[in-house]
Formats: structure tokens, C-alpha cells, sequence
């Protein structure tokens, strides 16, 4: 088994068709054939039904493709590794990044890694829950910040940054005669939240929130991008739900944060990593993320409407 002949195999995976795949590697129909029925036959599986109308993987096939993208992932990473060490690094720390991260934690935790370890490389990835998981069981990534904890007995979450949830309003919307918005009352109007696919674990801790209520949510619009959301907002669409630092940052004209009334609730971010004592270069990362979150830290300043009196950052 060659790399040529995974690459032909993810080819034919992603389109389903074999003229589109060759097309896609630059090269004739046939020997793409031959080389997926070389492969099928050093794996002794059938991994396409393939037909006069259509082409579809087989059972195997579908387990393989699980694989595949992950052989390309470590081979890229190599690579990578190989030029950050060329260009003077002395070592490289691979981090995983889900369900979007708060706006100035990041240009605040890479200001400081750049400060006091100048020589570690960081490469971030932004890929979804599942995908987060399953690359740091298998080594594809060092570290991960997810919105759930809900990542199954072989990985360790901890929480590490809390930020107020907050609701933004169109200016001059009815709403925002309450200083502080009751649950109740949001469930009113059409709102636009988060894709649960997209940023699956901020998706889950909005959905929580709405359970309190009896209630069903009206969903106008389901987005992978908080500057999406506050855009439909602003524009008088829908309301929105998210941290009080996404709306800061956005910097959308026509849109108000209000927290919701009783106690402010929050959205927390967790770091994820594999079980263990890890290495000296990641003990000093996460060190670095428990430092951004501390009170006086380098985390994001609130909207001035937010009554910080009652969220704990």
C-alpha cells in the first residue's frame, strides 16, 4: 500500500464518482480504477459498489475512510515539524480549537507563549468536537479548547475561562426597555443560534439554558460564525445568544448586549487533553491558559452594559 493509493481511495470517498475523482487528480479514469482494485485487493475488501449510476462505499470502505484523512493529518504535521525546526523552533505544540474560542483570549494566550517561549512553535486547528476528540486519542493533536466536558473517561477536561452569556438585541428593539432581559420573555421572539454541528459544545450549553423554560424556542437561523449571527441581529432578524466578548468584538453597528435576568449565566471553555503527567513545553501552556483566566488577567473586557457585578471571569 502506497500514499498514491490512499489518495486515490479519499478522491473516489469524496466525490462517490470515478470520472469526477480522476479529474480532481489530474489524471485518466482507468488507471484510477486500477489502482483502487489494487488496493482493495492488499486490503482482501471490497470498498465501492459501483454501478452505471452511481458509486457508494461499502461497509469497509466506510471504516477505512475513518483512517485515511489521519494518515495525510500526521504525515502534514511531520512536515510541518520538520520546517518549524529548519526555521529555529525547538519544538512545536499542536492545539485543537472547537466551538470558537473568546476573542482577545487568543491574541492574549499567544502574546504571552511568544513572550516567555519564543522558541515553541503553536499551530492551531479548527475542526469540530468530534474531530477534536478523536485527534487527541490518536495523537494528532497535544491539547484542545472545547465549550463541553462531555468527551468520554479517556480524555481530561478542565474548565479554564468563563465568560458571560448574554443576549444581543437590534437597537431599538422593544427588549431593551429591560435592563435585564427575563427568559420568558426571549423566547418570544425568533432567534438565531450557533449550528449544533459546527460548535457543538456551545450549542449544547445554550440548549441547556433554554430547557429552563417551558418553552419551545423559535430558531430563525442556525450559523457557524458569531459575526453571522450578530449581522441577522443587527439587521433586526432575529436575537442572538453568545458571549458578551463575540459581541464586543464583532464590532456591529446597531446591535446592544443585556444580560438575562437572575443570576448571569456563563459560558465555559475547557481545555482538553489526554490522561498523564504531560511534557514540560504543554505543562507551561496550559499554565500560560490558567493565567489569561485569572481576575486581572489578559482576558476580554466587558460592554459596559453588562453588569459585571455578577459574572465571574
Amino acid at each position: 500500500m502506497e500514499l498514491r493509493h490512499l489518495r486515490c481511495f479519499l478522491a473516489v470517498a469524496e466525490e462517490l464518482h470515478f470520472a469526477r475523482a480522476a479529474m480532481k487528480l489530474h489524471m485518466e479514469q482507468s488507471p484510477l480504477s486500477r489502482t483502487i482494485k489494487e488496493l482493495e485487493e492488499d486490503l482482501g475488501e471490497q470498498l465501492f459498489v459501483r454501478t452505471s449510476r452511481s458509486t457508494r462505499l461499502t461497509r469497509a470502505g466506510r471504516l477505512f475512510l475513518e483512517h485515511v484523512p489521519r494518515v495525510f493529518a500526521a504525515l502534514n504535521q511531520a512536515r510541518d515539524s520538520v520546517k518549524a525546526a529548519a526555521n529555529g523552533f525547538q519544538g512545536q505544540l499542536r492545539v485543537a480549537l472547537s466551538d470558537g474560542i473568546t476573542p482577545s483570549r487568543l491574541p492574549a494566550l499567544l502574546a504571552l507563549c511568544r513572550e516567555e517561549e519564543p522558541d515553541v512553535a503553536i499551530r492551531f486547528f479548527e475542526v469540530p468536537l468530534s474531530e477534536q476528540i478523536k485527534g487527541l486519542r490518536d495523537d494528532l493533536y497535544d491539547v484542545g479548547f472545547a465549550q463541553t466536558d462531555d468527551v468520554g473517561e479517556e480524555l481530561v477536561a478542565q474548565a479554564v475561562w468563563t465568560d458571560a452569556l448574554v443576549v444581543a438585541v437590534p437597537a431599538r428593539h422593544h427588549l431593551l426597555r429591560h435592563k435585564r432581559i427575563p427568559l420568558e420573555e426571549l423566547l418570544r421572539f425568533p432567534l438565531v443560534l450557533c449550528d449544533p454541528h459546527a460548535c457543538e459544545g456551545h450549542a449544547r450549553q445554550i440548549e441547556r439554558l433554554l430547557r429552563k423554560v417551558d418553552m419551545e424556542p423559535l430558531v430563525a437561523e442556525r450559523v457557524v460564525s458569531c459575526d453571522l449571527m450578530m449581522a441577522l441581529v443587527a439587521a433586526g432578524i432575529a436575537l442572538g445568544l453568545t458571549s458578551a466578548a463575540h459581541i464586543v468584538a464583532s464590532r456591529e453597528t446597531g446591535v446592544v448586549a443585556r444580560p438575562l435576568a437572575g443570576h448571569s449565566p456563563l459560558l465555559t471553555t475547557y481545555l482538553l487533553c489526554p490522561p498523564g503527567e504531560p511534557r514540560e513545553a504543554l505543562a507551561r501552556f496550559i499554565e500560560r491558559v490558567r493565567t489569561i483566566g485569572l481576575p486581572g488577567g489578559r482576558g476580554p473586557a466587558l460592554p459596559p452594559e453588562i453588569d459585571t457585578q455578577e459574572v465571574v471571569m
